[in-house]
């Protein structure tokens, strides 16, 4: 649980009254005494609750959202149907954007237990699962495996996979490259590169991996699919991710490579955005809303009631395959 007041007192060798006083700064009080009482709240991780102090004791019904940026169309679009969701409910948000930095997912984290917020839904990818275990907060996550205790919501990422290679294949792709992030870090997006490797072995296929991070800049990534267009020629391409697919197309394009004719590239998302501006694109569809209403209904249930033992940790949603032009088959591309 989460240190309380008392606890930073009997820590410090001093009064609750004393500890209120520095961290109010009210009142002459000695450095020294200050200091004690500084190393206790760090000793403790012990945050000051101002608004929670503000409200006297009211219930907050704040819920923290942290995950990599709201950029990217699925995180976008994630972030406003949880906060649709939670609104429903009676919860506001505190949305945190903690895209690739340690130390600012670190700082968010703080601010979310100083506000005193009931619970955290987390998405981001920074932080190892020791931060999070000291909050004593109701937690569940999406896409990332925090700890044995903290469900996990994601999509069925093998099976997404699985059937992008099934439609590469039946379009009569030979020579298909996997491009996402190769290093593997135990949370579900993991099982995408598993599947690939599944499939390419089960259909006698040689396995082409192209590494790019979902955090790479659009220019490293052009980098590497313009190196992999020239150098390679591959007549397929898997991608992790939609935004990662429409930079294919627009590579290919300039490079005078025909899709789906002499390329078929598929993505993975399948956002309202990219569905209507890019429709195109085959992708494999994540069921966004139903993700976001499973994360609400699971961290409701853990806030109501903290204590009760959970029958289930992982969550897996179905997704389904969205074909359209890109992954024409040979006699539909001629």
């Amino acid at each position: 649980m989460a240190a309380k007041l008392s606890d930073v007192a009997k820590e410090a060798g001093c009064s609750v009254t004393t500890v209120s006083r520095v961290i109010n700064n009210h009142g002459y009080l000695s450095q020294k005494t200050k200091d004690k009482v500084f190393a206790a709240m760090r000793k403790l991780n012990y945050q000051p609750n101002s608004v929670a102090r503000s409200l006297q004791g009211k219930r907050m019904n704040l819920v923290g959202l942290i995950f990599p940026g709201i950029i990217n169309p699925f995180f976008a679009e994630l972030v406003q149907n949880i906060e649709e969701e939670l609104f429903k409910k009676g919860y506001k948000v505190i949305m945190c954007n903690a895209g690739r930095d340690k130390e600012k997912e670190h700082e968010y984290l703080r601010m979310l237990q100083a506000n005193q917020v009931d619970g955290i839904i987390a998405g981001a990818h920074n932080l190892g699962i020791e931060e999070y275990k000291q909050l004593g907060l109701p937690i569940v996550s999406f896409d990332r495996k925090l700890s044995d205790n903290v469900p996990i919501v994601s999509c069925d990422n093998y099976q997404g996979i699985k059937l992008a290679m099934h439609d590469l294949i039946q379009a009569g792709c030979k020579k298909i490259y996997f491009l996402g992030n190769e290093h593997k870090k135990g949370n579900p997006t993991d099982e995408r590169l598993d599947a690939y490797l599944d499939e390419v072995k089960k259909h006698d296929l040689k396995p082409h991996i192209r590494s790019v991070a979902f955090s790479d800049s659009s220019n490293i990534k052009n980098m590497q699919i313009h190196d992999m267009l020239v150098e390679n020629h591959p007549d397929g391409v898997v991608c992790t991710d939609d935004l990662t697919a429409i930079l294919v197309l627009q590579e290919a394009k300039k490079l005078g490579i025909k899709v789906p004719k002499e390329l078929k590239v598929i993505g993975f998302d399948g956002t309202k955005l990219i569905q209507t501006y890019h429709s195109e694109l085959t992708t494999i569809a994540q069921p966004i809303h139903d993700i976001a209403t499973l994360l609400v209904d699971l961290l409701l249930k853990r806030i109501a009631h903290p204590d009760e033992e959970l029958k289930q940790m992982n969550y897996t949603l179905p997704v389904k395959l969205i074909k359209s032009e890109t992954t024409a088959y040979k006699n539909d591309g001629d």
